[in-house]
């Protein structure tokens, strides 16, 4: 019998390489499932309810994972947000009881960590549109995360969940190409740093009797995916 592993979701390849870079030892239920979901919010709701729609419950909890834009000040490259909420463009909340948790875990790691409402857009959000959501409460910006949550209620409901954003622009440096500038790279290397947090925290929290659900097999659920 065996742990249920960490399910990972991120849009971009260059966050899935960068997380799967990371120091993985020591995870619960082993190497994490690391899955490419694709950009926005239509390709992040159909991988997840492709990979649990009609699989097993084979995880022990979901983290969103990958790289995001700041709306405020007092949050620069390189630092990590972890969503407590995230909200999306029609103005659902999906609360996130993980967040203190794994503000904690990225802190006792010597991450720089703000904890706040995650925003998921449909577009890229620039100039005045990223003041006026800040205004509204939200720290970060992306384009799948909410996509995930929504999914998640419906196919997998208690599932645990985290989300995590690591800012790579800000509204008073925004980012035209990522990886052109150091801030780039900065952000990737931040991710690829807070892989020992994710392990903490997903020891620490995953939910009771996920030791009991089964390894996904690798004809169904693979390591990565696109």
């Amino acid at each position: 019998m065996t742990t249920a592993p960490l399910l990972v979701l991120c849009a971009l390849g260059p966050e899935v390489w960068a997380l799967r870079g990371g120091d993985w030892r020591d995870a619960a239920g082993g190497s994490p499932v690391l899955v490419r979901t694709g950009v926005g919010r239509r390709r992040a709701g159909l991988a997840v309810r492709r990979l649990l729609g009609s699989a097993p419950a084979g995880y022990g909890a979901v983290v969103v994972a990958g790289f995001g834009a700041a709306l405020g000040p007092g949050v620069l490259p390189g630092d990590v947000v972890a969503a407590d909420g995230v909200r999306d463009a029609e103005g659902h909340l999906y609360p996130l009881d993980s967040g203190a948790a794994l503000t904690a875990a990225l802190k006792e790691r010597g991450l720089t960590v703000h904890t706040g409402v995650h925003h998921t857009a449909d577009h890229v959000v620039r100039g005045i549109e990223r003041r006026a959501l800040h205004l509204q409460g939200a720290l970060a910006v992306d384009m799948e995360a909410a996509a995930v949550l929504a999914a998640l209620r419906e196919v997998r409901p208690v599932l645990q969940a985290a989300v995590l954003r690591v800012v790579v622009d800000t509204p008073e440096h925004e980012l035209l190409r990522f990886g052109t500038l150091p801030a780039g790279v900065r952000a990737w290397r931040t991710l690829r740093a807070t892989v020992p947090a994710l392990v903490d925290w997903y020891r620490q929290e995953r939910a009771p009797g996920s030791a009991d659900l089964n390894h996904p097999t690798s004809s169904t659920l693979p390591q990565e995916a696109s």
